[in-house]
């Protein structure tokens, strides 16, 4: 099974389930991105100790990216509109969080280039 194949069949529900599993998904997979970006941002700051805040921040970019393509991928092969029960308001929502996860990501990974701050600095 192609990649292709992979992202038509979760757009589409899946081989079980009705047409809101797939917003379902882009909208659990969207949330999941937001809070890796929220996380890379904490450890770039320092509130975090563990872990590396560029591959935290290059996850949450890659999440978030994928989370964007099933939401817009559901809403192009979804017939109905809102309140049909395919799932178009779950997409709709998973769009916007999916480009969320994109800039909290971006701007985590912007935050780990700079040099850090040290007392003899300021």
């Amino acid at each position: 099974m192609s990649a292709t194949d992979v992202l038509m069949a979760a757009a589409e529900g899946g081989v079980i389930g009705d047409g809101r599993t797939g917003a379902n998904l882009a909208l659990g997979v969207a949330s999941i991105g937001v809070a890796l970006g929220w996380l890379a941002l904490a450890r770039v700051a320092g509130r975090i100790s563990t872990g590396n805040a560029r591959t935290g921040a290059m996850a949450a970019m890659a999440v978030g990216l994928v989370g964007t393509a099933l939401a817009a991928l559901h809403l192009a092969t979804s017939s109905g509109g809102p309140g049909t029960g395919n799932g178009i308001v779950g997409a709709i929502v998973a769009t916007p969080l999916g480009l969320i996860a994109l800039v909290l990501g971006r701007r985590a990974l912007a935050r780990s280039r700079r040099p850090a701050r040290t007392a003899d600095s300021f």
